[in-house]
């Protein structure tokens, strides 16, 4: 996936981004990427029409009439080049925004007809140093995926169309930690630290809660990025240009990558709950499982928000007959502001040592207090 700019810049820069990348040869663009080293094209198919142009942070902010009538332009010129690209149109830039949902219908009535995608971007914090305000803020983006869908299928069924437009949140994670020292940062330094977010077991629990929201949206979620990788708000950080650790929210996204493959099961859910302010009732539990039909293997995944006392987990498993559990892993830590350092990387580790068991095609566990949790399950077969 990249993006082309249509803030500073419009439609020609973008088509001659795409022949760069796409083109085989014979044209000035693609003949310059070759002479760069680059023989065959990079063959990018994901593009996005800009990036949050809806933000006065952004240089060439647009409104979404603006806006929309500029993505419809350049998705076809891209497509003119390659028929066959997906292209992600701009959604708000979180939902928050004074002009959110009216813009995502704005602009999908402009570029429908030429666009797969429309993007979603948030982002979390603690400033109040409010835990179970905090693990709640995944029901915020579940309620910001539900509503962006229903604008979607409007514009599918007001335009008569047969297309469905699929989500991508190509942006998402907490981030907070890093902003008031960045704000003391003197202009134009090399390479600054900037946006150097130290993640605590708190986070870790947030980011298992936004990946769990993720799956149960899988049908319409096609795409979804964790902003960033390496030292920007990541989950990987190193020290001047040496060794590299993970910080504590490595681990829920590793998992997910790892085990959460195959098909998101609709999960029905029973959990008792606290009371919010912002969110009313929030469930202690938070879950999803994945199947994996090629290689018989089941995940879950489960966050318990409860930060005092352990939640005992009961789930049906008849529909998995002969599978049993070969892995719980916990992720825990008795202070929930532990961060991994470079000096102490491992602070805050996943560790398989949990107790979840397959008995009488029932599953249990017992899940820790302000724990992140992966219970996979295997197909037992004759010869195991």
């Amino acid at each position: 996936m990249l993006a082309v700019n249509l803030g500073s810049r419009g439609i020609d820069p973008a088509r001659e981004m795409v022949e760069y990348c796409n083109w085989p040869s014979g044209t000035y663009w693609s003949d310059l990427r070759r002479s760069h080293g680059y023989e065959q094209p990079h063959n990018v198919r994901v593009w996005c029409l800009g990036n949050e142009l809806d933000g006065p942070w952004q240089i060439g902010q647009k409104t979404a009439e603006e806006y929309g009538r500029l993505a419809y332009e350049t998705a076809k010129a891209l497509k003119r080049i390659d028929p066959d690209l997906e292209l992600v149109a701009v959604g708000s830039s979180n939902s928050k925004m004074p002009t959110f949902a009216t813009w995502e219908a704005t602009v999908l009535d402009m570029a429908y007809d030429h666009v797969e995608y429309l993007s979603l971007h948030t982002y979390y914090n603690n400033f109040a140093n409010d835990t179970p305000n905090f693990l709640a803020k995944s029901l915020d983006m579940d309620r910001f995926i539900s509503t962006v869908i229903s604008i979607c299928d409007y514009i599918k069924a007001k335009k008569g169309g047969q297309k469905r437009i699929d989500l991508s949140f190509d942006e998402w994670n907490v981030w907070y930690h890093s902003q008031e020292t960045d704000k003391k940062i003197p202009p134009w330094l090399v390479a600054p630290p900037q946006l150097e977010d130290h993640y605590t077991m708190e986070d870790a629990l947030l980011v298992g809660c936004m990946l769990i929201t993720l799956l149960k949206h899988a049908d319409r979620v096609k795409i979804a990025c964790l902003a960033q990788l390496v030292n920007v708000i990541a989950p990987i950080l190193t020290k001047d240009g040496g060794p590299a650790w993970r910080q504590t929210i490595y681990y829920p996204l590793q998992h997910g990558a790892q085990f959460g493959r195959g098909i998101a099961l609709n999960v029905n859910i029973d959990s008792p709950f606290y009371e919010d302010k912002e969110f009313d009732t929030v469930p202690y539990l938070e879950a999803v499982a994945t199947l994996d039909q090629e290689n018989e293997s089941l995940a879950i995944f489960a966050v318990n928000r409860d930060l005092n006392e352990p939640l005992a987990l009961e789930g049906d498993a008849r529909a998995f007959r002969g599978y049993r559990v070969l892995e719980h892993i916990t992720l825990t830590h008795p202070d929930l502001k532990a961060i991994n350092t470079l000096e102490n990387p491992n602070n805050v580790a996943p560790q398989s040592n949990g107790d979840a068991q397959v008995e009488d095609r029932n599953l249990y566990a017992t899940l820790p207090p302000a724990s992140w949790n992966v219970i996979r399950l295997v197909k037992r077969h004759e010869t195991d």
